[in-house]
């Protein structure tokens, strides 16, 4: 790959280098934002650079595909959940569909009563397994009660989740850091 592919490639993953003269021998490689942010000592040279963003985005993408589960994993696990803490019996009955939405960005999920499709909010991807439990859990918890809202027996049910009130932290902590970065965020 070229530098001007390697370039174009960067911006279509999307992914950022930074270079620091502090760094000596360690590259890192992380999530920040919507972007992969790759800091690399700053006397590499744009050959060796390559080689090392590119593996190292590609361990990221690995990474996160094996912590974002497929449409048909998701249904499977909804159902696991809706059995394990809604005592549910066939959990699988009242899901249609269960998929991952780039279009959600002021959700986490949605949930629609009708056809029992559930939307779960790309933003999640890589989220800690039992915030995700949680958020699939809470749209079940909208196919259970039907027009409950979130309400006394909304929150029943969703209550029996033992970890709700910390993923609960966990999402409002994670909405204030995309508003700050949005720069909505108010006072530091």
């Amino acid at each position: 790959m070229g530098q001007r592919e390697y370039e174009a490639w960067l911006k279509a993953v999307p992914a950022r280098v930074e270079r620091s003269r502090r760094r000596r021998r360690t590259i890192e490689a992380r999530r920040e934002g919507g972007a992969i942010v790759v800091r690399v000592p700053a006397h590499l040279t744009r050959a060796q650079e390559r080689e090392a963003v590119t593996g190292l985005v590609a361990k990221v993408q690995a990474k996160e595909a094996r912590r974002r589960p497929s449409a048909p994993a998701l249904a499977r696990r909804a159902a696991e959940l809706g059995r394990r803490h809604f005592g549910l019996e066939d959990a699988g009955s009242l899901i249609g569909s269960i998929e991952w939405s780039d279009r959600q960005q002021h959700r986490w999920g949605s949930a629609q009563s009708l056809d029992g499709r559930i939307l779960i909010s790309s933003r999640l991807r890589g989220a800690p397994e039992w915030v995700l439990d949680y958020v699939l859990l809470h749209e079940l918890a909208h196919l259970v009660r039907p027009g409950a809202g979130h309400g006394p027996a909304f929150r029943e049910l969703l209550e029996r989740y033992p970890r709700t009130a910390r993923a609960e932290a966990f999402l409002d902590g994670a909405a204030w850091a995309e508003q700050r970065a949005a720069g909505a965020g108010g006072p530091a």
